[in-house]
């Protein structure tokens, strides 16, 4: 396991306080992905400075935020995978998917041979996922890299071992790119991996590519960035191979944001988005809440808080790592909050 964050290391040890601290002691609990860990806590350090509102979250990852959200022990879920018909007809009632910002997963290695970016493609990237790909220097990926020396190695495969939205996303575009992992693993919070070890949150895989040679894993960006990791530049659905990055993050979303209907709501995937410039694993994260809020107060300042993080937030996504939302899906995402029913009184 590796270390914290160094970058988030208050906020870190801020939100395992709030963490340890009791339910009873805090305005809002909510628990899920660990995507948007990074931002949350600083969104959430920031709100209870600027407001007083004190608001524990606990990172435990999209399948288990979708769970407590389910079982009504928190008053918000956080997920990177939008829930699907069968989860929200398990729900008390209807439920609102509201994107917070714009994250991205990136294909991460342990070849310190290699002088700059390893290209890939969805096909090769799923293959090695499948087993079929099972060294670095095969002829496959040297394709991909011509003139690179790669090394004669084994790789050794990392992937999640709990039910996470990170997860979601990138087996979302293997599938959308690669047919035999389509009708294979397919996609899901949580699947049935052909071949490799398993780490726990993004943190867990980070630390198991870090310290196993020739090892290849799928983090989020921040966690990549903050930990100094080096990942792929993913060949998109325009034929282009593009790193990770604010700008590219942001062209997904701005070309998936355009064709989205005032009515939809927010259930969507923006794996191999169109356009040159596009980062094809990238993905909308979302807050979960229940239409219709039965307590006033509770009620009231999750609004609040929705209101100050799509817009005040988003200012500070890009220093973290993460794209802020597109200007119209501000707009689209105003109008759906206003939809909300805060009870009158408890």
């Amino acid at each position: 396991m590796i270390a914290r964050l160094t970058k988030f290391a208050g906020l870190a040890v801020a939100g395992a306080v709030l963490a340890a601290a009791p339910v009873a002691a805090q305005d809002l609990t909510g628990a899920g992905a660990t995507f948007p860990y990074p931002i949350y806590s600083k969104w959430f350090d920031t709100y209870a400075t600027k407001t007083g509102v004190k608001i524990n979250y606990q990172s435990i990852g999209s399948g288990g935020g979708i769970r407590q959200f389910t079982e009504g022990t928190v008053d918000f879920g956080a997920s990177d995978a939008p829930m699907t018909d069968e989860e929200l007809s398990k729900l008390k009632g209807p439920a609102l998917h509201i994107p917070t910002v714009l994250g991205a997963d990136v294909v991460t290695y342990n070849l310190p041979e290699l002088t700059k970016p390893l290209n890939l493609t969805g096909p090769v990237l799923a293959d090695i996922f499948l087993g079929k790909v099972t060294k670095w220097n095969a002829g496959e990926i040297a394709a991909l890299n011509p003139g690179v020396k790669l090394p004669n190695k084994d790789i050794l495969v990392v992937h999640r071992s709990d039910g996470s939205g990170t997860t979601y996303i990138f087996t979302d575009y293997l599938s959308a790119t690669s047919p035999a992992w389509a009708s294979g693993p397919g996609k899901g919070k949580d699947v049935q991996w052909p071949v490799g070890l398993g780490g726990k949150g993004n943190e867990g895989v980070a630390g198991q590519v870090r310290q196993l040679p020739g090892s290849i894993g799928y983090i989020e960006l921040a966690y990549a960035r903050q930990n100094k990791l080096p990942y792929a530049a993913m060949k998109n659905a325009s034929g282009a191979f593009v790193l990770p990055s604010i700008e590219s993050i942001t062209a997904a979303g701005a070309a998936t944001a355009s064709k989205l209907p005032a009515s939809t709501d927010f259930r969507v995937s923006i794996v191999n988005a169109p356009g040159a410039a596009s980062y094809p694993i990238s993905s909308f994260t979302y807050i979960l809440l229940y239409r219709d809020q039965a307590n006033s107060a509770k009620g009231k300042k999750l609004i609040d808080f929705l209101k100050w993080a799509i817009h005040d937030g988003e200012s500070q996504a890009a220093a973290l790592d993460y794209a802020p939302l597109p200007s119209n899906i501000v707009a689209m995402l105003d109008k759906r909050l206003t939809t909300v029913k805060v009870a009158s009184k408890n």
